[in-house]
């Protein structure tokens, strides 16, 4: 029996998984199973082979933290504290678990590391039920400066019950107004502050927000998802040291992890409350082997993290300084487009954020839209995100962005068809298969 339709989500999107549902319902298993075969392997054709990746929320990951994902870890129970599992026959897997917690302390400074976390939006739940009763009120940046829906109504904020509200902007600096958010924190009194995004140009006023949530009896949530990767190389001030109580992180973004969450704190009374929730609370069991990659990956930052991060943040500059260039309109703060590995372009002359990137597309080239200061596009972002963690993961850097940056211009702005500029994509992404800043 196909699976029934789900009239609450798009029309198109519903149509689209009626029909594969409807085909796989009719298929002999072996059909199936050869389908699943074949997408799995197009996949990686996709991102391997054909097209380059300009979307800064994705990487790649060292093949040894990936085949520890299907090394028959992640299908064990792991029920309980390290030392003391209420499965048997455990022993391997507690010492992956205190091995990554200890490396992710070292990798960012902290005392506490919750690595059971399965994302990062769960991350943030955490810290919201371990910070929060349902009813309290946060403050967290809005779309237009990369504002997460995770801290917002429809996301892991609102369905825990606490309303947000939405911090004051500083456009110039693409952040938050400490001066504005001081007023509106002294109004609505918040339990928790956030700040951090999915777009994160120059560095945020942490210690300021940190002044201000002590002034109101607020603690700090720095949200890294984003920027762990620049955090743990030390191309990005940290977070902790600066005032925040406690950082989540997605793990495979800039840190180039497997698909899981990371949650750091110095703070001895909040990781208490984060290990409840952990256990016996929401995580229970968790994947072992997605916490072993993650400790394959740490290690890989702690041998060549701050060359990646250096070189990560330098090739995002020179991407975005050749587009300008090019013609492009690239969003500028009051100090330059970027200071990190991301930076955006206004996509209202592009026909929206989405539109832009459905045509990088066609040119084997991928992106995504953003929320940025200013008019909005009907129906669309109004900004082009775009970051460079897997360009230079597979060994490209500041001096292949003028041939980079050309491929970009002409898929947006030539008056050749993308699907024209599909093949040099390609040709130039074949130059580039050996992984940088990994361990062999």
């Amino acid at each position: 029996m196909p699976m029934s339709s789900r009239p609450w989500i798009p029309a198109a999107c519903d149509a689209f998984a009626q029909s594969i549902a409807a085909a796989t319902s009719a298929a002999p298993v072996a059909e199936t199973d050869a389908e699943l075969a074949r997408l799995i392997a197009a996949n990686r054709a996709i991102h391997e082979r054909d097209c380059l990746n300009l979307n800064p929320a994705t990487n790649v990951m060292n093949p040894r933290a990936e085949a520890a994902m299907a090394a028959g870890l992640g299908s064990r129970p792991s029920l309980g504290h390290p030392g003391d599992k209420y499965e048997m026959g455990l022993e391997a897997i507690e010492r992956i678990e205190v091995i990554a917690a200890e490396l992710a302390s070292e990798v960012f400074g902290a005392r506490f590391a919750e690595v059971r976390v399965a994302s990062g939006a769960l991350a943030n739940l955490y810290v919201f039920m371990a910070t929060c009763r349902p009813g309290d009120a946060i403050i967290a940046p809005p779309p237009a400066i990369g504002g997460h829906v995770t801290h917002h109504a429809a996301g892991a904020a609102g369905l825990y019950g606490v309303t947000t509200h939405a911090a004051p902007v500083d456009a110039a600096g693409y952040s938050v107004d400490p001066d504005a958010l001081r007023l509106l924190a002294r109004r609505v009194r918040p339990r928790l502050i956030s700040i951090g995004g999915s777009l994160n140009l120059l560095p945020h006023p942490v210690r300021e927000i940190r002044a201000i949530a002590d002034e109101v009896g607020a603690l700090v949530l720095f949200d890294a998802a984003h920027l762990s990767g620049p955090i743990a190389g030390g191309a990005w001030p940290d977070p902790l040291a600066e005032g925040a109580h406690v950082m989540t992180m997605s793990t495979y973004k800039s840190l180039g992890g497997p698909p899981a969450g990371l949650i750091v704190t110095n703070d001895a009374a909040l990781a208490e409350r984060l290990d409840a929730i952990a256990y016996p609370g929401l995580t229970a069991n968790f994947d072992a082997g997605k916490t072993a990659a993650l400790a394959i990956t740490l290690l890989d930052w702690l041998a060549f993290g701050r060359e990646y991060a250096a070189a990560m943040v330098a090739t995002a500059r020179a991407l975005a300084r050749e587009l300008e260039g090019a013609g492009l309109p690239v969003f500028a703060t009051a100090r330059g487009a970027t200071e990190s590995h991301q930076f955006a372009l206004r996509a209202a002359p592009l026909g929206g954020g989405q539109a832009a990137s459905k045509r990088l597309r066609r040119a084997n080239l991928l992106a995504c839209g953003i929320g940025l200061p200013g008019a909005e596009v009907a129906g669309d972002l109004n900004g082009l995100r775009l970051g460079t963690p897997e360009l230079v993961r597979w060994g490209m850097g500041p001096a292949e962005m003028p041939a980079l940056a050309r491929l970009i211009a002409r898929a947006l702005l030539g008056n050749e068809a993308p699907e024209e500029v599909a093949a040099d994509v390609t040709a130039f992404r074949s130059r580039f298969d050996r992984l940088r800043f990994i361990r062999a």
